[in-house]
C-alpha cells in the first residue's frame, strides 16, 4: 500500500527503517487524503465515516493533515505539499465552524497556527493580505473563548504565540502549572488522568513553543527529560505502545514526545534508542491494519474498533497521529537519524506521581495502575494493569485485571482510586491504592504479586490478563493458564479457593472473543494474594506468600519481602521513591 525504500539493517538493525521511511509514510498519508478534499481545499471529508459529537470533522481533516504537511515541509520536504492547504485558507474561515467556548474548532485552530508558523516563509508570509486577515480573525476567536479546563489551555497558548499575544501565552502556561505533579508527569486537569496526553499534549506543546520561539527549554526541558525516563519503558521491542487511557486511536502520536526530547536536547535516551522506539511504533501499526484499503487511518487500533473511541472521535480524529512526524524537524544529519539503532530501555520502575509501576521485559511492557482514573468505571482507566500486547475487555463483558467484592453474585466496580504510594526495594517496584479495597501491586522481573485487603468474610473475585483466541488450562492450586500468542497466568497464593476462565465475547482491541482468567474465594481474614504473569513463555518459578498480619513474599531466588496493603513493612529498606531500573 505504501511504497517504502529498502531497509537499512546496518544503520537500523532492529527496524530497518531510516528517515527516508518516515518521509515516504508522510507522503503516502498525505496523498491518500487528497481525493476527499473539497474543491476549495478547506475541508477533508472521508466517506462512510463516523462523525464526532462536534460535527466539525471536515475541519479536523484539514487541520490535522496540515500539521503533517507542515512537519514534512519544515523538515525539508517539497513545498508543493502546502498548495492545497494554501487554497483552503481563502474560504476556510467562512466555512469552518466558529470557535466558541469549549468547542472542538479551538483544538484544530492550534494545529493550523502551528502549521502556519512552521512554514511561515513558504506560506503565511506569501498570502494575500486579505486572506491573511481572514485567517487571523478566525484564529483570534480562540483567544477570546474559554477552553476545556485541561490540556486545551495549550491550544490557546499556541494560537496566542503565533498571533503575538503574550498575555494569552502566559495565562495558558500558568493554568497548567498547578497540574504538574512532579517526576515529569502532569494530570490532565484538576483530576488524576494520567495517560498519553502527557506526551502528545502536556509536553509536546511547550516543546514546540520553545522550538518556534528559539527560547531556552527551562523547566519544560527538565520535566520532559524526567518524563521520558519512565515513559520510554512503556514501549516494547516489537513497537507496541501501551493500550491505556483515552484517544488511543491516535496510535503512533505516542512517539511525539520522544522526538520532542531530542529536539530540545532534553532526553535521557541515546539517539539510536529514540529512533528505534519511534520507528518501531510507526512500523508496528502500519503492519497491523491501522490503514484502510484506501490508505486512510482508521478509527480504532488494529483496524476499526469502536470501544477504543470516545464521543469526540470522528473519522478524521486519528490524524492527530501526525504529531509523530515532529521528528522530521530534526535535520537529516541529526544523530537521531544517523546513529545506529539501539534497543530501548528495559526494567522495572515505580512512578509515584501517576501511581504507576512500569514493567518492561523487552517483548512486553506493562503498567500497574494505582493512581490514574478519568471517570470511575471506564475500562480504559480503571483496570489494575495494562500492557502493550493486551487490551481491556469492554464494559459489557467480564472485566480483566480487576478485583471485585461480590455482592449477591454481582461484580463491584473498583471505585474512586486513591493512590497511597509507590517506590522500590532493590529490583522490586511497588504501588498501592485504596478503592473498593486496599490494594498493592509488587513487580519483580516479569512477575506481579497482587495483594488486596478486603472486609473479612468477603467473597472476592480476581481476574488477570485477557487474551483473544486463547485456550485455558485450570488446576486446583488454584491457578489458570491461558495460551495463545502469549501466556497469561493467574495463580492464587492466599485466600483463593477456585480458578476458572470466563469468556468476553466482545473481546479486546487485539481480537475477539477473549478469555479472562478468574480466581474466586472467601477472604476469611480479609487477605487475598495472587500472582499474575503475561509472558511469551510460561513462567515456571513463582513466589510464595504467607500471611500473618501482613504478607511475606518469598521469591524463587530466596529474596524475602514483607508488605502491608499500603506498602513495605519496613520502608527504611526502600530506595528513593521512583528510583530503580529506569534503563536510560
Amino acid at each position: 500500500m505504501i511504497s517504502l525504500p529498502p531497509e537499512d539493517r546496518s544503520l537500523s538493525p532492529h527496524t530497518g527503517w531510516t528517515r527516508a521511511h518516515w518521509e515516504a509514510v508522510a507522503d503516502a498519508l498525505l496523498a491518500a487524503v487528497e481525493p476527499y478534499r473539497s474543491a476549495d481545499g478547506s475541508v477533508i471529508v472521508f466517506p462512510g465515516g463516523r462523525e464526532s459529537v462536534s460535527r466539525c470533522d471536515g475541519l479536523e481533516g484539514y487541520a490535522r493533515t496540515f500539521l503533517l504537511a507542515a512537519f514534512r515541509v519544515a523538515g525539508g520536504g517539497p513545498v508543493r505539499l502546502l498548495e492545497p492547504y494554501a487554497r483552503g485558507l481563502e474560504s476556510g474561515p467562512k466555512v469552518w465552524q466558529p470557535i466558541r467556548d469549549r468547542s472542538q474548532p479551538m483544538v484544530e485552530a492550534a494545529s493550523i497556527a502551528i502549521s502556519l508558523w512552521l512554514t511561515r516563509e513558504h506560506l503565511w508570509d506569501r498570502l494575500d493580505p486579505a486572506v491573511r486577515d481572514g485567517v487571523t480573525a478566525y484564529l483570534a476567536d480562540a483567544l477570546r473563548h474559554e477552553p476545556v479546563d485541561n490540556n486545551w489551555w495549550l491550544f490557546t497558548v499556541m494560537v496566542g504565540a503565533f498571533l503575538g499575544d503574550q498575555d494569552v501565552v502566559e495565562r495558558g502556561l500558568a493554568r497548567i502549572e498547578p497540574w504538574y505533579q512532579g517526576g515529569g508527569w502532569y494530570s490532565d486537569g484538576a483530576n488524576r488522568s494520567f495517560d498519553h496526553y502527557n506526551g502528545w499534549a502536556m509536553h509536546l506543546y511547550p516543546a514546540l513553543l520553545t522550538h518556534l520561539t528559539h527560547a531556552s527549554p527551562g523547566r519544560y526541558g527538565d520535566r520532559l527529560r524526567k518524563f521520558l525516563r519512565g515513559y520510554a519503558l512503556t514501549f516494547d521491542s516489537g513497537g507496541g505502545m501501551l493500550y491505556q487511557g483515552r484517544s488511543v486511536t491516535y496510535r503512533f502520536a505516542s512517539a511525539a514526545s520522544l522526538f520532542a526530547g531530542a529536539l530540545l536536547d532534553a532526553t535521557p535516551l541515546k539517539p539510536g534508542q529514540t529512533r528505534r522506539i519511534a520507528s518501531g511504533v510507526l512500523r508496528h501499526f502500519l503492519e497491523h491494519d491501522a490503514l484502510s484499503p484506501e490508505g486512510l487511518l482508521t478509527l480504532g487500533w488494529y483496524g476499526p474498533h469502536e470501544p477504543s473511541l470516545q464521543g469526540y472521535s470522528g473519522y478524521a480524529s486519528p490524524y492527530w497521529a501526525s504529531k509523530a512526524f515532529l521528528g522530521l524537524l530534526l535535520p537529516a544529519d541529526h544523530p537521531v537519524w544517523t546513529a545506529t539503532e539501539e534497543p530501548g530501555p528495559e526494567g522495572v520502575v515505580a512512578l509515584p506521581e501517576p501511581g504507576f509501576v512500569v514493567q518492561n521485559t523487552g517483548g512486553i511492557a506493562r503498567v500497574l495502575n494505582h493512581g490514574s482514573q478519568h471517570h470511575p468505571g471506564d475500562p480504559l482507566y480503571d483496570r489494575y494493569a495494562y500492557s502493550t500486547r493486551t487490551g481491556p475487555t469492554t464494559a459489557a463483558d467480564v472485566p480483566d485485571n480487576h478485583l471485585a467484592i461480590l455482592q449477591d453474585g454481582a461484580w463491584t466496580p473498583r471505585g474512586t482510586i486513591t493512590p497511597r504510594g509507590a517506590g522500590t526495594l532493590g529490583d522490586t517496584a511497588w504501588a498501592s491504592s485504596a478503592g473498593s479495597a486496599d490494594s498493592l501491586s509488587v513487580a519483580r522481573g516479569p512477575v506481579e504479586v497482587r495483594i488486596h485487603r478486603v472486609p473479612p468474610g468477603s467473597r472476592a473475585r480476581q481476574t488477570g490478563w485477557a487474551l483473544p483466541q486463547a485456550t485455558a488450562a485450570i488446576t486446583g492450586d488454584p491457578s489458570v493458564v491461558l495460551s495463545a500468542h502469549l501466556t497469561s497466568a493467574l495463580k492464587g497464593l492466599y485466600g483463593w479457593a477456585t480458578a476458572s476462565a470466563a469468556e468476553a465475547p466482545s473481546g479486546t482491541a487485539f481480537g475477539s472473543p477473549a478469555t479472562v482468567p478468574v480466581l474466586e474465594g472467601v477472604a476469611e481474614d480479609g487477605w487475598v494474594v495472587s500472582v499474575a504473569t503475561l509472558t511469551r513463555e510460561p513462567v515456571t518459578e513463582l513466589p510464595t506468600a504467607t500471611v500473618a498480619g501482613h504478607v511475606t513474599i518469598t521469591w524463587p531466588d530466596g529474596v524475602i519481602q514483607e508488605f502491608t496493603a499500603s506498602g513495605p513493612v519496613d520502608p527504611g529498606q526502600e530506595g528513593p521513591a521512583g528510583s530503580g531500573q529506569e534503563g536510560a
